[in-house]
């Protein structure tokens, strides 16, 4: 392991001693009193295969299930990859193969988007595609200086099938989503951090004492809390653009069951300025304008 990880870190008291959990399936997991670490750990560009996957989402299970789950930090081992994504030869090999290698990467990455406790991503070098969909499932991305990061599987005929698609429009909009996934646009960590990619940049090797930092911050909060506060602000994606159009609409024709439309439009009409607190009467200043338009 790195000097980043054997250093004294935040969460363990002095007489503790991180515990790790040894693993032959690219992924270590470690606790450090109330956080634990995941470190992608299958050199030498730390790719996600079906048992790191399998080991991921099992983990995070097994940590969720605890009394009050830790804090998450995922890292990558060495100083290059945080993670390369998937390795693409397994999709050379068929549509059962391809079926099982998707299954595997939404399964684990959907359980790190629910887990409860607060997840970091401390990106230490290059996260690509199943890399960085790893990173935008967690609740905040440290990256250091040197990391790239970028969706490229439209550029050998795939697409991001482990919520790639999904997450990254939330955290940087629909223009850059656009840009880095139909485009195959790479970003540095600098350009990650100014379009909301990413929410700290940090020099090299400071991404690990960074998140674990922030990571010790968040257990002086309530466990119960925190979980309740992550499924109210993940809320807003689990309803579809359909139902936000909708409602929409629905809250639209709400508004003329108030007097609000017709005090507002015929401030603006008048060219006075609204009584909102006045408590106008519905419908008032409804008479008709042609030819004006807002």
């Amino acid at each position: 392991m790195t000097d980043r990880h054997t250093a004294p870190q935040p969460g363990a008291t002095p007489q503790e001693t991180p515990r790790e959990t040894p693993s032959a399936d690219g992924l270590r997991l470690e606790h450090r009193g109330a956080i634990a670490v995941l470190t992608i750990d299958n050199p030498p560009a730390n790719t996600w295969h079906e048992g790191s996957l399998k080991a991921l989402a099992d983990h995070l299970d097994a940590l969720a299930a605890e009394p009050q789950p830790p804090a998450l930090v995922i890292t990558g081992a060495g100083d290059k990859f945080f993670s390369a994504g998937a390795d693409l030869k397994r999709f050379t090999e068929g549509k059962a193969t391809a079926l099982e290698m998707a299954t595997r990467f939404g399964r684990a990455f959907e359980t790190l988007s629910a887990y409860p406790g607060v997840t970091i991503a401390a990106i230490n070098g290059y996260a690509m595609g199943g890399g960085l969909e790893c990173a935008l499932a967690c609740d905040i991305r440290i990256a250091e200086r040197q990391a790239q990061l970028a969706l490229p599987e439209a550029k050998v005929g795939l697409l991001p099938c482990a919520g790639g698609t999904q997450h990254l429009p939330w955290l940087v909009g629909e223009g850059w989503a656009k840009r880095m996934i139909l485009c195959g646009e790479r970003i540095d960590a600098e350009r990650a951090l100014t379009i909301g990619l990413v929410e700290e940049l940090v020099d090299a090797g400071q991404a690990f004492a960074s998140a674990l930092e922030l990571a010790e911050r968040s257990t002086g909060q309530s466990p119960q809390a925190l979980d309740r506060c992550k499924r109210l602000i993940m809320n807003a994606r689990d309803h579809g653009l359909p139902h936000g159009y909708r409602m929409e609409r629905e809250l639209f024709m709400e508004l003329f069951d108030t007097a609000a439309p017709g005090e507002g439009i015929g401030a603006f009409l008048d060219k006075r300025p609204p009584r909102w607190r006045e408590d106008p009467t519905p419908g008032a200043g409804d008479d008709s304008r042609d030819g004006d338009q807002a």
